[in-house]
């Protein structure tokens, strides 16, 4: 039995490691942070394997505990921090001086946004995907996931229409 426990926990960290490493990065202002987050999220699993579920569902599960993982995180800090889109990975995407002045207006204008509607943005674009699976990673229904997921979209909109900021040449299909 504790075979079997062992290879189903190595086959869900194998197929699921990345995704959870990814969501940490992205979410986390070092590395190192992001590794803790990582470390801790599969230390819990494997201490709550009874309740890790099978297949595509075991990954949704992950993030929920990962989410969790960063909120303990993020409460044990001194001072409270966001996660940011770092101004790089902006540059990364930019074709022209005008168009990297807006990518830094965007992530300033992202990073203002509420903790909860920067999260569930990031779920969808970031972690792709969809409402029920959202439901799944914050526990709560597909309706309310849909509903939440609408309205940070819309005040991602207003902030942006209130920076100046149009999608014109952008792919924004989150907003």
């Amino acid at each position: 039995m504790d075979d079997d426990r062992k290879h189903r926990f190595e086959a869900v960290y194998k197929e699921t490691y990345e995704h959870i490493l990814g969501y940490a990065v992205r979410r986390c202002e070092s590395p190192e942070d992001a590794a803790d987050v990582v470390a801790e999220t599969f230390a819990i699993a494997w201490r709550r394997f009874d309740a890790l579920p099978a297949g595509r569902e075991a990954r949704l599960w992950l993030y929920g505990v990962a989410r969790n993982v960063l909120a303990n995180h993020r409460r044990g800090l001194a001072k409270h921090r966001h996660a940011e889109l770092d101004q790089d990975v902006a540059d990364l995407y930019a074709h022209s001086p005008e168009r990297s002045v807006e990518l830094s207006a965007i992530a300033r204008t992202f990073r203002e946004l509420p903790d909860d509607d920067r999260e569930l943005i990031s779920l969808v674009a970031w972690e792709g995907l969809d409402p029920g699976e959202i439901a799944r990673v914050l526990g709560c229904s597909r309706n309310a996931a849909r509903i939440r997921l609408h309205r940070a979209r819309k005040r991602l909109s207003k902030a942006l229409s209130n920076a100046g900021i149009t999608a014109d040449g952008f792919a924004v299909e989150f907003i």
